[in-house]
Order: C-alpha cells, then structure tokens, then sequence
C-alpha cells in the first residue's frame, strides 16, 4: 500500500483531496456493517476521524402511536434511543478497527445526517445503498438516495453485493483497479482528483474514462478520440501515480451503459464519478447517468458534489 504524504491527505499538487471526518450512518443492517468496514479502511489510510451515526426513527415504531401523552412519548422515545446507543456499543465492539465516534439520535434518518454532515464538516459520507426496510434492486432506498442528492460533500455508496472476487474479502478491503468517469463538466477536475487521492492512498491503478454520447452524425470519431484523450490527459496532469498505473480509455454509446458494462469487464473495485454532470436531468434527481451507475453496478460509488 503506498504511504501517505502526510496526516487527512493524499495526492500533491492541486489534486490533494483532505479526508479529516468520516461519517458512516448505520442501521445495523449487513450493508451497514459492510459500509462500516470501509469507512474503517478509508480512515485508517487518511487518518481521519470516524464518526458512527444510528439514527432512531420513533415513527417506525407501531407501539408510537398509542403513546397519547407528550411526556410519555418523550420516555418512549428516549427508550427507543438507551436501547440503540446500547446496541451500537455491540456493533462496535464485535466490529472492532479505528474507535469511532458513537451517535444516536431520535429524528428522521436523512435530515439527521445531512445537518450532521453540516455540523461537524464532514469530509466524506459512507452508508449502505439500502438498510432494513426492504428495496427493489433497481431502486436505491430513500435515505440514501436524499443524503446522495443534497450532501455537500463526496458519498460513498456501498450496495449489498460485490462483484465476484473484488473489493472486499472478509473483513479486508481491497482497491486494486478504480474507474473515474470523466464527462468534461465543471465538476470534472474535483471527480478526478478524488480518485488520484484514493489511487494514490491504496496504490491502485486508475482508469480515466469519457464516454461520447450523442455525437453528431458526420463527426471523425478518430479526430474526436484524439480530442478526448489530450483533455484526459491534463485532467490527470498532477497524478503521482507511476505511468504503468494510469490509463484512458474512450467509449463511443450510452453513457451509463458504457460505465457499468467497463467496469464490470475490468473488474473494478470501485468507480468515482460526479453527482451531476453534464448531462444531470432536474436538481430533484441527482444526475441520471449517477443514478443508473449505482442502481446498476453491484460495487461501491463514490460521488463527488460540485463544490460552488
């Protein structure tokens, strides 16, 4: 594994990315757990802080509603959370790994971590694409869907499954091969320096990958693939990732299909991508190329909010 460059970064130049607090909200669900075994690797490679969230949501509970009086209901609630603080106490120890922050509150899960995510300056979110409710696979749960829409800062989404033999084996997390997807919006320089940082942090290759979409009818495909490489290759132009580890790639399709089917073939441990490109459809939808990125490919996504 490559050393760091010093304490929270990783990166030189202009691509240094600064990880200090890492917030992985949990609902004792396996993919929290799983999302809680990255969010100790990453901050065992930043030195970062981590912080375990549990939020209690009162309203799930049917027993609520008969709770009539204010002050009773002011008991049942602080017994709902005694009780989770006890079980996230247990979830920690039979985790182990870097001692994190324990918080439990009673509130709604996604408002309780995107103000905690406000509060303390959270550098990057880590959380399951799902949690004890149920889901459709090709609907990502509410929870995440809202922190992944209105974070200010990068989301690393974790699903319920791996891509056979990458990512994670046991409780070890491997980063060996990294997709960052590279649509040429303003967001793009941020999406890639992300991933030289997490490159870089676990001595992985990178892929560069822009996908055309929608080319006009006559365009030269080769002149516009050269065009394409020339602006991939200043985007990375502060990698210090040996040659051998950086490579471009250009796609001609879908873009999202492109993606998920690239990084099915290459194995990738975890694709980085931004939250809205240039292609994003309406603000109430986080980007639709993002969307279908993380319904669709059974491994981890990190989104990168463009920072205004």
């Amino acid at each position: 594994m490559a050393s760091l460059k010093g304490p929270n970064s990783v990166a030189g130049g202009q691509s240094a990315v600064r990880i200090e607090r890492i917030l992985c909200p949990v609902d004792f669900s396996d993919v929290s757990a799983k999302a809680y075994r990255y969010a100790q690797s990453i901050a065992c490679h930043y030195h970062a802080k981590l912080i375990l969230q549990n939020v209690v949501e009162v309203w799930q509970y049917p027993s609520g509603d008969f709770v009539r009086s204010p002050q009773y209901y002011d008991e049942f609630s602080q017994a709902l959370t005694s009780s989770a603080e006890g079980e996230l106490r247990r979830f920690v120890d039979l985790c182990g790994g870097v001692e994190p922050e324990c918080l439990v509150e009673a509130n709604t899960a996604a408002d309780a971590i995107l103000c905690l995510v406000r509060a303390r300056a959270i550098s990057l979110v880590v959380m399951g694409t799902h949690g004890r409710r149920g889901f459709d696979r090709f609907m990502l749960g509410s929870v995440t869907e809202r922190v992944l829409r209105y974070s200010p800062c990068p989301v690393l989404a974790i699903p319920q499954k791996d891509p056979v033999g990458n990512g994670m084996t046991g409780d070890s997390i491997h980063v060996r091969r990294i997709l960052c997807c590279v649509d040429f919006s303003t967001s793009s320089q941020q999406t890639v320096n992300h991933a030289l940082s997490v490159a870089e942090a676990y001595g992985a290759e990178l892929t560069a990958l822009h996908v055309m979409d929608n080319l006009p009818e006559f365009t030269n495909v080769a002149i516009e693939t050269d065009a394409v490489v020339d602006k991939l290759q200043k985007l990375l132009a502060t990698s210090t990732l040996p040659a051998a580890k950086v490579h471009l790639e250009v796609r001609l399709g879908k873009a999202y299909r492109e993606i998920v089917n690239f990084a099915a073939q290459d194995q990738s441990d975890l694709i980085v991508t931004g939250a809205r490109g240039r292609n994003s459809m309406d603000l109430t939808v986080f980007g639709s190329t993002t969307y279908r990125i993380i319904q669709l490919y059974p491994g981890p996504v990190l989104t990168i909010p463009l920072q205004t």
